[in-house]
């Protein structure tokens, strides 16, 4: 082998193009929001995770008669600030039990439910899209005016009416935030598919006689999903404040689940008298929806190649 072969084949491995992804989360370190937003998640996972090592009691255990001293809705005492009563770092609830344990818990329903209801709504949405994206006419018009007729209603109140006819539960009310946010993704993935089955490599595939479904499935919809991961990202965060709304009407979690929107319904009217128990829940949810919005942010500027240029 000569040395001009060696210099070529190196010059060609060194302005080798890295891949999309490679360069999607180079780009997406390089952000401070995004870097901060995951930061941010993490923790809140950690602790998610971490609930039943870290809170020091059970999120539904009454202390009343178990703790000498201790008030309804008393406030936080800390030892290493100089409290000597029972300490309770967040306080307790209007039930004797300790708002700290129950926050940490709570952290795991909000993820857990966030997390479910857009997987269910990516699911059905990405397949609604998908098929009526790649298969145009009769059929695509028929899906998609379903999609209007559900965004024309405001997705919250939707929410509730489906949750009144389904009754009040944690289970129904991510249900309810599903169906109200499968119009977006089915949206998103349609209009991708659109334009990725106009490119060369679809065109060959119909050629070589590779049926319909499996050139969907198994070419189109890989090339198709990387706007979803965006908007699930943003979603997630959409769908817990959704989950808080519905829990703060009553109509979600139900007492005495350990959920922020319902921690925060019970305590609504103490926000004078007992304010830590009214804000803590309020911060917490702001806390993790500006996470998801923040990643999110950063995904949408890592990922769109008209915005992330080099």
């Amino acid at each position: 082998m000569t040395a001009t072969t060696v210099s070529t084949k190196t010059l060609v491995k060194a302005k080798e193009p890295r891949s999309l992804y490679t360069d999607a989360v180079r780009s997406l370190m390089q952000k401070r929001s995004a870097v901060v937003g995951l930061i941010m998640l993490l923790v809140l996972v950690f602790i998610a995770i971490s609930a039943p090592i870290i809170a020091p009691f059970d999120p539904n255990q009454q202390l009343i008669g178990k703790e000498e001293g201790l008030k309804k809705r008393s406030a936080p005492c800390i030892h290493l600030l100089g409290c000597e009563g029972p300490q309770h770092i967040f306080g307790v609830d209007a039930n004797f039990r300790d708002f700290f344990s129950r926050m940490v818990y709570g952290s795991q329903l909000s993820l857990l439910s966030g997390f479910t209801s857009v997987t269910f709504a990516i699911i059905v949405g990405t397949l609604l899209g998908a098929v009526a994206g790649y298969v145009g006419g009769g059929l695509d018009n028929l899906i998609m005016r379903l999609m209007d007729v559900l965004l024309a209603f405001p997705s919250l109140i939707l929410a509730i009416a489906i949750v009144s006819v389904l009754g009040p539960g944690l289970i129904n009310a991510l249900v309810a935030i599903a169906i109200v946010t499968i119009p977006a993704y089915a949206r998103v993935v349609r209009a991708s598919v659109l334009s990725v089955k106009e490119q060369e490599f679809v065109t060959a595939g119909r050629s070589l006689g590779i049926s319909p479904a499996a050139l969907l499935f198994y070419h189109v919809l890989p090339n198709s999903i990387t706007p979803l991961i965006v908007q699930a990202t943003l979603g997630i965060g959409v769908a817990i404040i959704d989950v808080a709304a519905l829990s703060f009407l009553g109509l979600g979690a139900q007492p005495p689940t350990p959920e922020w929107g319902s921690m925060l319904s019970s305590e609504r009217n103490q926000v004078f008298t007992a304010p830590f128990l009214v804000f803590i829940p309020g911060l917490a949810i702001t806390f993790v929806v500006l996470a998801f919005n923040l990643l999110g942010d950063g995904l949408r500027d890592a990922i769109d190649p008209r915005l992330n240029r080099r």
